[in-house]
């Protein structure tokens, strides 16, 4: 047999160059003769050969791929051509030509003519089969569309396989050239050897690897069948017949784990409401804790951090609350006034990036009345840290850009930053399928008394949302509850709270129990797009799930109702709705308050969910084998059930179609009569089989090996089958199935790229091609079949919108990968690869159908009638469609299932052993499409059924009986594992491996004490019987497991780990030889649990027995090892081939081992082994006195495999040698990677080695903007000390500098050099690195942008002229930003920031040293030394710091020998020190170490206050220095500014531990967190940590040289040790060192300000530079400052706090340092703040005048200083003020003291009146003014205020008229001065207070002026307070009517009665005179009558 290709020609080539052709068959690649100099046409005229041993597929592929072959560079390819060889396998002799076609599958004009001929052994050439390739016509996308009728009306054209294979993935098929088709190969995916998937990815060999059979005969494997470690390695070949196995074991959720929630509440802005004293109040869960009250103050700044403890599962802990709330005025005695909350869940916050939110403004809203709107802002940080997370502390950015609240929003991305209130309404409709018996308590004591046994349940739904529960009724008795009741919860939209939990519980009088807990995700509901939609979902029904109804007394698996964990069992089902609705807060009739309410609400129809349709699920036991052998001594059996439908204990029958029930009862007969009744007659002859077969018989297992048992189902296997009732919503199934296998067939080609970078293969780029290639297919194709949705009944919104977005994202995703694809590039595939995986967590999430239909299968085992053990199967896994797209990946396939013991049994060890392994076929689907429901078993069974007789075509077997079966020999290559898991105490395994297939085992030898045991073992296993047809079986063999174990002496064998495989099968017609045979070593993940334990490298073969026996198989050498005894070793063909190499160990010494066996550890040694050889290590003598090793370097040989991927690991181990000849093992290491201490040769044609002339360094460091010169002209004006490498920024600065001169702008001067200090230096390089960090975020964020626009752009195809707008409009919103910012800067001289002052800095690093330079092992690397059992962590990546017993020092080296000469012929070469020439000796040696410790930052709160008294602890060897006096009081971030000076002796001390400690008045002091340094390592880097290297060398001033030695002889010193030419210092400031020239100035100025010549300036350029150098170039490193985390041993993995400080090494045997730099805090500086208060203008009025009713206010003005309110001062009262205007003329004076670096008062005071001491308190520098109404009899009134920033507050007015709210309101609009630098101000502000509506109003204005003074100023020139002296002010020019009434009543009467109402006086006056005249002539006119008249 065999396949003879002749390739002719290639023709319409384009070019001129040399030609290759590579032609590929089953994996193996011929390359053709190479055509040189061919211009269009080239002529091979080769022939090539495969010899063949198995027959020609129809489906397999040829194809021949055409290149520009290249000498130097990798091939290019011209074009493939691939053809499928049906034609050829029909017709035996086919001649061809056709086109080739490029990387993106489109035809190009170069064609290609072969001929194939094709012999058979038996000349038969199978017929073409019409469905096989259907021959459609060029669509325009390249996809096909199915009609729905063409599919339904039989198979004349499948998908493009047979029926019942599962298709991996969407052909697109090509029309080609003389009917044969180039396709795809689809529809068998690749074995692990026909690696060549898609001409994107098939490696191209170089020429030099052209002949591969030499290859393999001399032992590289094949680049492409490699795999390491593969994920995919048993899970890619799996074909049509078998599902992948899933490897990972134990549900990884419901187990606790550590959480530490920390939240700093810094301060809160515009709080509503007047002269308020907040309280901020966090709650989370049940905790809550408070922060101090400030008092009246609107906006308080707290700065107060809290920290929370859990230990919880994950899924509790993200749905616990966090709630932050500002409660007014609450003491004691009183629980205060809520102003405002807000509510964010934990998951969200652990969602962000970081997991945490940082420095961003909560705004509360008010939960009893949601009309109100905003009720302030509080600014805070939240963190979440679960163990292993670690958290970066953003640096303290300035303050300005966060008091922009707005935009600085404590939300999520995405979250509009406007939020308003929503109505959420869960309708609760009805449930089903209720337990029928009370689980309660009471229930069994009823059942003793009454013997009543079934008891109902009485159930009620519990819904929560975001804090808040609301109940349903309670449905008394009842299994089928009805409630049509709906639960509105009012929240804010969108609401931060992600989960909604529903819960039907049962109504107890002891207690409710849960029955079942559904959650769900609103963000699974909604879509926040453009075209999104709110949450909606419904009318649907939930599943819920839970624990198993054994009915007895307790329940084992409660927490499994609760939610905790993956249910067990099926528990009920609820019908659910979701809504929501925006609210308009301003409509009146609006109800205002958040309280949960119910309502009832109309009942639904039943179709409202669906149609009712059958289904039928039927499934077949192949193989139960790996049982336990605990339960194996019992018959067992199987029960599968799906809902109720198959439970025992509440089975259901079918539903009685007259009430239309879903549970009917078992229970009476009548029930079942009246079923028979009512069923109509088609179903009766339809269904002879009413009864559904549940379970298997019961069987007794028959003993497999020691541990396990197998159940006997040979021949005969047995089936279920069950019938069950649904709504039929199978399309959400289906596009979920659709959408999870595109995800699938991602994720493995995204495993596979990965793996071709990890192993280093060549073109990963293809590979991603092909991966993207076939996403934007498969995705078109989904659009495709999901657009044939038919409207079904039942459809909800949620179905619709889903639908939509789901298109929509799959057609932009598809847009996407195609453009993708086009940048997919060689040096961007990791870039893209990053992008990919985000489409695959997309498409998972999208896969997700919330709205549940047919519940899940559950199987489970059981024993003795107890349940044992479960699996759960997702029911759409198993759904059966006609399209196989949309067919469920385990439908009608054998899937291998493993049980597993069910809730918390199943957590931990007890979790990863399998209880029973089956082999198992599933089909569900609905019971009309039941005819093809046996199409996917393994072929030749026979049906076994029930029942006899007629018409029972339609009744499903119960049994299968298999009369084929071939019988095969499994050989099980095992030959190593490596980094296993340390199962015994002394902290190695002894490890063995089992290897089970079908129903055989067997196990390789133990090998004792190694965690990498290379065993060398061939198992063979003899005999093995398999069912089925021969065929499938070579396609589709049964998987392999291996379990790995731990042999203890006594007791049971300690599982490691578990991996599968999948054999290599051979039939018997075939050859056993290339390309498939002898299999090749692969290596195999072992998984422990979900965590990888190690891998295993093994090859796995089955070859079939034929009538010939056993002889006809390839032979098996004997053993060869006689001490091995009968053992036999892996064959020559499979084992590696190996070549010599010599490994080089450097011995340096061994630190800190602990003791062993109480011991001490006195004369240890290092013993090393790799491969069988080794080494030892020369004694230690005294471990004590020094624990270096006396002789520094040995050496061994060992063969090792020529494949660096298969190199064993190298094992390190350190033993103690006792008296009387006995060694301990101390511990142990294994190296399981030599690749990094491969040495290779320095490559002389580098350019760092180019000899030829000298290169001028280029000092600038970015070469993008326009250089300045590097030589920089020392002017006489500036500073000698000029940076030579000046930053970008700085340049920019002096060119500003410069132009301002020109300009003569008044500049800001340089700082003085006496005021700078260190702390000047230090927060100037954090500005610094900060502005970095920014510019680097920018940069990302910019380029991602960058890149999002242009993928968006390529997708939607946007028109040139459109497609600019799209991408400047959101540039041109940063501009305006920008450029307000800048406006903001320039007006008025007045700057936001101002400029930076020209001052050295240093680097600080916001990490440790140790990770900026790879844990300083250049030379020295540290092997940390394990011992004890490995913990079982599900994080592996914490490191068991508790198994560590100490740490090696040294190195390895290992090379092919022989070794060229020139290495050792170089001069010095000292043939000693091997590879390790140039190292320092390792005595021991003195050094003095310095310790400079900043300060501490977020410390982890150590006493009940939520504070700390933290101090410093220095140890070192035997030093332990104790700060403790110094502790410093009541402080999270305490500044500490000292430095330690500690002598050592290396090696015996080396280790630096620094730690902070919490000071305690009783009782021992806690620690809060230490780090480790190891100074050693430092020490002796060619990095050189002893001293960084500062920025400029000068000799006195704050940045003085520290290092004893000065630059030039540190210079001198390098250039000596690595063998340099030079320093050669030359004229005009150039130095050369080896072959490059530095420039740099020359003089230096000393104290006096003389200046001198000097070379250290030059010198230091050079260090700067050192990286430049050729060869012994390494950055050395700078002056700096590290942040290292905190770490407390009690709190694994989570940082506790972070230490800012760094360490300085000096040699005892040079010069001592001077003195250590003085880092002490900066003393806070006393400043005097003078306020006068001269007048008030346009208060309002608020009294109302006895009198006259008149409106007046009685003004005075209160002031203080934020911080200070004990010192709040007042002005006198203007009383009776008419207009609002006031006079005071009234001094305040405010003595603070203040730190001018961190812009900040320091107050010291004591909290409460038992503190012991006072605490120190930093605060912004605030002035608050207040404007009140003065009251006699009843408490002032408050007025308005004005909160100044003195470091930025608006320039005040010049009149009362031009002073406005917009001041206050767009504060951060205007220009902004800063009384720290204008000293003096005078002006108008306004002052404000908020109405009714929550607006700023204004509500008066007030002129004032602000003096600051030093203390020393005030001192000298003494002010009075009030109107006092000295310097007295005038008294105010009030008018007269400003008094009070009755102080001086008679002013008061003339002022008040006379001024108003004087004219009435008058008249009344008048009329009164009048009056009195009348009266008085009224009175004496009858007298004057009489005499009148008497005439007297």
């Amino acid at each position: 047999m065999a396949l003879v290709v002749h390739l002719k020609t290639v023709t319409e080539l384009r070019g001129k160059g040399d030609r290759i052709a590579k032609v590929t068959f089953r994996g193996l690649s011929f390359f053709s003769r190479v055509l040189e100099n061919c211009e269009d046409e080239a002529r091979f005229e080769q022939a090539f050969r495969w010899p063949i041993g198995s027959q020609v597929d129809g489906d397999e592929m040829l194809e021949i791929q055409v290149f520009n072959y290249s000498k130097v560079f990798t091939n290019r390819l011209i074009g493939t051509f691939r053809m499928v060889l049906q034609k050829v396998v029909e017709e035996g002799h086919l001649e061809v030509s056709d086109t080739l076609i490029d990387d993106n599958n489109t035809a190009i004009q170069t064609t290609i003519s072969i001929e194939i001929k094709y012999q058979t052994m038996d000349g038969s050439v199978k017929v073409w089969s019409d469905g096989e390739f259907l021959d459609i016509p060029d669509d325009l996308d390249g996809t096909f569309q199915f009609e729905t009728d063409s599919l339904l009306s039989g198979r004349s054209q499948s998908s493009g396989t047979s029926p019942g294979r599962s298709i991996h993935g969407i052909p697109t098929f090509r029309k080609a050239g003389k009917g044969v088709f180039s396709a795809m190969k689809l529809g068998k995916t690749r074995t692990s050897k026909d690696d060549h998937k898609k001409g994107d990815d098939a490696a191209i060999l170089d020429a030099e690897d052209l002949d591969r059979k030499a290859m393999r005969l001399g032992g590289i494997l094949d680049p492409d069948t490699i795999s390491l470690a593969s994920v995919t390695a048993v899970t890619t070949n799996v074909s049509n017949k078998r599902s992948k196995p899933d490897i990972k074991m134990e549900p990884s959720s419901g187990r606790p784990v550590d959480y530490q929630i920390s939240v700093t509440v810094i301060e809160a802005r515009q709080l509503v409401g007047l002269n308020m004293d907040p309280v901020v109040c966090v709650e989370i869960g049940e905790e809550k804790k408070y922060t101090s009250m400030k008092e009246s103050t609107n906006c308080p700044y707290y700065n107060e951090y809290f920290v929370f403890d859990f230990h919880v599962p994950p899924d509790v802990m993200f749905d616990k609350i966090i709630k932050i709330s500002v409660i007014h005025s609450k003491n004691l005695l009183r629980s205060g006034t809520l102003v405002g909350t807000f509510k964010l869940d934990v998951g969200t916050v652990y969602t962000q990036p970081e997991h945490q939110f940082h420095h961003k403004w909560a705004m509360l809203s008010d939960p009893d009345d949601i009309t109100t709107g905003c009720k302030g802002y509080v600014k805070c940080d939240i963190a979440v840290v679960g163990k292993g997370d670690n958290i970066k502390t953003p640096h303290k950015a300035s303050e300005a850009d966060e008091d922009d609240i707005e935009g600085n929003l404590l939300l999520p991305e995405g979250v509009p930053s406007e939020r308003q209130w929503a109505r959420f309404y869960v309708k609760i409709y009805r449930a089903e399928g209720l337990p029928k018996m009370n689980t309660s308590i009471m229930a069994n004591v009823k059942k003793a008394f009454i013997g009543e046994n079934r008891d109902l349940v009485d159930p009620y739904v519990l819904v929560q949302f975001a804090g808040q529960k609301g109940k349903t009724s309670v449905q008394k008795s009842s299994y089928e509850p009805i409630w049509n009741e709906q639960v509105i919860f009012t929240e804010m939209f969108p609401p931060l709270c992600r989960r909604l939990k529903v819960q039907i519980r049962d109504s107890d009088k002891v207690n409710d129990v849960a029955i079942g807990t559904h959650f769900i995700d609103l963000r699974k509901v909604s879509n926040d797009g453009d075209k999104g939609f709110l949450p909606t979902m419904g009318p649907a029904w939930v599943n819920m799930y839970g624990s198993t109804r054994n009915y007895t007394l307790m329940d084992e698996h409660q927490d499994l109702n609760e939610g905790l964990g993956e249910g067990v069992s099926f528990r009920a089902r609820l019908l659910i709705s979701i809504a929501v609705e925006i609210l308009d807060t301003t409509s009146a009739e609006i109800m205002s308050s958040t309280e949960v309410h119910m309502e009832p609400v109309s009942n639904i129809s039943e179709s409202a969910t669906g149609k009712m349709e059958e289904f039928f699920l039927f499934g077949s036991f192949l193989e139960a084998t790996m049982i336990d052998r605990k339960i194996g001594d019992k018959p067992i059996s199987f029960e599968v059930t799906i809902g109720n439908y198959g439970n025992q204990i509440d089975g259901v029958s079918k539903p009685a179609l007259a009430k239309k029930k879903k549970e009917g009862g078992g229970e009476s007969e009548e029930e079942e009569s009246e079923l028979i009744h009512n069923s109509s007659e088609e179903e009766a002859e339809d269904d002879g089989d009413l009864t559904s077969v549940p379970s298997t018989p019961p069987m007794k297992p028959v003993i497999t090996d020691r541990n396990y048992f197998h159940l006997p189902y040979f021949e005969k296997k047995p089936c279920i089958y069950i019938k069950s009732w649904w709504q039929d919503q199978r399309r959400r199934l289906y596009n979920s199935n659709i959408m999870d296998k595109i995800a699938d067939k991602l994720e493995e080609g995204l495993n596979d790229v990965q793996e071709i970078i990890k192993t280093e293969k060549a073109y990963p780029e293809r590979r991603l091609r092909g991966v993207l290639e076939e996403l934007s297919t498969s995705c078109s194709r989904f659009v495709t079949l999901a657009n044939k949705d038919q409207n079904l009944s039942g459809r909800t919104k949620l179905d619709r919108e889903r639908l939509k977005s789901c298109m929509r994202e799959m057609e932009s995703m598809g847009q996407q990968a195609k453009t993708i694809r086009t940048q997919v590039k060689r040096n961007t595939v990791r870039d893209k690869l990053k992008l990919v995986l985000n489409f695959l967590q997309r498409l998972r999430f999208l896969a997700d159908e919330p709205q549940h239909s047919i519940p899940d299968v559950f199987i489970w085992m059981i024993s003795n009638n107890k349940r044992i053990a479960y699996a759960r199967i997702p029911s759409k896994d198993i759904l059966y469609s006609i399209v196989d797209e949309e067919m469920g990946k385990d439908c009608g396939k054998v899937k291998a299932v493993f049980l597993r013991l069910p809730g918390k049994k199943g957590f931990g060890p007890a979790g990863w052993t399998v209880q029973a392994k089956l082999e198992m076929y599933l089909w569900l689907g609905l019971n009309k499409q039941r005819k093809d429901f046996l199409i996917g078993l393994p072929s030749g069974f026979e049906e076994n059924k029930a029942v006899k007789g007629i018409g029972i075509q339609a009744v499903p077997p119960i049994s299968l009986v298999y009369n084929m079966k071939q019988v095969f020999q499994l050989r099980a290559h095992m030959y190593q594992a490596r980094s296993l898991f340390a199962a015994d105490t002394s902290g190695l395994s002894d490890p063995f491996a089992r290897v089970f297939f079908s129903t055989h085992s067997q196990v390789t030898e133990v090998l004792s004490e190694t965690l990498c045991p290379t065993w060398d073992q061939l198992l063979v296993f003899d005999n093995v019987e398999l069912y089925g047809e021969a065929g499938e079986l070579r396609d589709d063999p049964p998987i392999i497991v291996i379990e790995l174990y731990d042999q203890d002496t006594v007791g049971k064998a300690e599982f490691i780990g578990r991996t599968f495989a999948k054999p290599l099968t051979k039939m018997v017609d075939e050859h056993y030889g290339p390309p498939r045979f002898p299999p090749q070593l692969e290596y195999y993940q072992i998984y422990r649990g979900n965590c990888a334990a190690g891998d295993l490298l093994a090859a796995f073969e089955l070859l079939q027995i034929g009538p010939a026996g056993r002889a006809a198989l390839p032979p098996i050498d004997g053993p060869t090892d006689s001490d091995r005894g009968p053992i036999l070793p892996v064959p020559l063909g499979i084992r590696p081939v190996l070549s010599r190499y010599r490994i080089e160990v450097l011995f340096w010494g061994l630190r800190d081992l602990k003791r062993v066996n109480l011991a001490q550890v006195d004369r240890p040694r290092v013993d090393i082994e790799c491969a069988g050889k080794g080494v030892q290590s020369a004694l230690i003598q005294n471990y004590k006195k020094n624990p270096n090793f006396s002789t520094l370097v040995k050496w061994f040989e060992v063969d090792l495999p020529e494949n660096e991927l298969l190199h064993p690991p190298l094992n390190i181990r350190v033993v103690d040698c006792r008296a009387f000849g006995r060694y301990i093992l101390v511990g142990s290491h294994a190296v399981t990677t030599l690749r990094k201490f491969i040495y290779s040769p320095p490559d002389k044609t580098a350019n760092n080695w180019a000899h030829t002339g000298d290169i001028v360094v280029n000092m600038s460091p970015e070469p993008n903007i326009k250089k300045m010169d590097t030589v920089v002209k020392i002017e006489a004006t500036t500073d000698a000390v000029v940076k030579v490498d000046l930053n970008e920024d700085e340049k920019e600065k002096e060119k500003k500098k410069k132009k301002k001169k020109k300009g003569e702008e008044v500049e800001e001067e340089e700082p003085d050099e006496s005021m700078l200090d260190w702390w000047s230096k230090y927060f100037a390089s954090i500005e610094t690195m900060m502005e970095n960090l920014r510019a680097q975020e920018a940069a990302q964020a910019e380029a991602e942008e960058r890149e999002d626009l242009e993928i968006a752009a390529e997708s939607a195809e946007i028109k040139a002229d459109d497609f600019p707008m799209k991408g400047t409009k959101p540039k041109e919103k940063s501009k305006d930003k920008k450029s307000t910012k800048d406006k903001k800067k320039n007006n008025d001289g007045t700057e936001k920031r101002p400029p930076k002052p020209k001052v050295d800095e240093l680097m600080v690093y916001n990490k440790e040293l140790e990770s900026e330079f790879g844990s300083f092992e250049d030379w020295l690397h540290t092997f940390n030394l394990y011992r004890g059992k490995a913990g079982d962590d599900d994080d592996h990546n914490v490191v068991d710091e508790d198994r560590i017993v100490g740490r090696f020092k040294g190195s390895l080296c290992m090379y092919k020998l022989p070794l060229s000469e020139e290495i050792t012929r170089e001069a010095g070469f000292d043939p000693n020190m091997g590879m390790f020439q140039s190292i320092p000796h390792n005595d021991p040696i003195n050094v003095l170490v310095r310790i400079y410790i900043i300060r501490a930052t977020d410390l982890h709160p150590a006493d009940i206050n939520g504070k700390a008294d933290p101090y410093i602890v220095i140890k070192l060897g035997k030093s332990d220095i104790r700060d403790k006096e110094n502790y410093i009081s009541k402080q999270l971030n305490p500044v500490f500014g000292k430095s330690f000076d500690i002598e050592a002796t290396f090696p015996m001390e080396s280790m630096l531990t620094v730690a902070v400690y919490d000071w305690d008045l009783v009782g021992t002091d806690d620690l809060i967190g230490e780090t480790k340094i190891d100074l050693e390592n430092r020490y002796y880097s060619k990095h050189r940590a002893t001293c960084g290297i500062a920025s400029n060398y000068s000799v006195h001033g704050y940045n003085v040289w520290r290092d004893p030695q000065k630059p030039a002889q540190i210079l001198a010193k390098l250039c000596k040790e690595g063998k340099l030419d030079g320093p050669h210092y030359g004229p005009g400031g150039r130095v050369k060192v080896a072959n490059r020239i530095f420039l740099g100035p020359t003089e230096i100025e000393d104290e006096s300000g003389l200046k001198k010549q000097t070379e250290e300036h030059l010198a230091l350029t050079v260090l700067r530079h050192w990286e430049e150098i050729p060869r012994v170039g390494c950055k050395l490193i700078p002056e700096h400052v590290e942040t290292r985390p905190l770490l407390n041993p009690d709190k694994p993995g989570i940082e506790q706090g972070r230490i800012e400080m760094w360490v300085d090494m000096f040699p005892m045997d040079v010069p001592a340092p001077g003195p250590a730099i003085d880092i002490s805090p900066r003393k806070p500086k006393r400043y005097e703040l003078r306020v006068i208060i001269w007048n008030t203008d346009e208060v309002i009025l608020e009294d109302d005048d006895y009198f006259t009713g008149e409106k007046s206010s009685d003004i005075f003005v209160r002031g203080w200083l934020k911080g200070q309110q004990e010192d709040k001062q007042d002005t006198d009262v203007h009383y009776h003020s008419l207009t609002g205007e006031g006079n005071f003329n009234w001094r305040f004076v405010f003595p603070f003291d203040y730190l001018m670096a961190e812009e900040k008062i320091v107050i010291s005071k004591k909290e409460s009146m038992f503190s012991w001491d006072e605490t120190e308190y930093k605060i912004p520098a605030r002035l608050t003014l207040q404007v009140w109404d003065a009251d006699h009899f009843s408490a002032d009134d408050f007025l308005g205020a004005i909160e100044l920033d003195l470091n930025k507050f608006p320039r005040g007015a010049k009149t009362a008229k031009q002073c406005s709210l917009d001041m206050v309101l767009k504060e951060h609009e205007l220009p902004t001065i800063s009384i720290f630098k204008q000293k003096r101000v005078k002006g108008w502000w306004p002052f404000v207070a908020q109405n009714e509506n929550d607006e700023f109003e204004l509500t008066g204005k007030v002129e004032a002026e602000l003096h600051l003074l030093t203390a020393e100023e005030a001192e000298k020139s003494p002010v009075g307070l009030g109107r006092n002296d000295p310097e007295p002010l005038e008294k105010p020019n009030r008018p007269d009517t400003s008094l009070m009434w009755f102080m001086n009543p008679l002013r008061s009467i003339r002022y008040f009665i006379w001024h108003n109402y004087r004219w009435l006086i008058l008249k009344a006056l008048a009329l009164l005179l009048l009056l009195l005249l009348v009266g008085l002539f009224l009175y004496s006119i009858p007298g004057y009558l009489v005499k009148k008249l008497l005439g007297a």
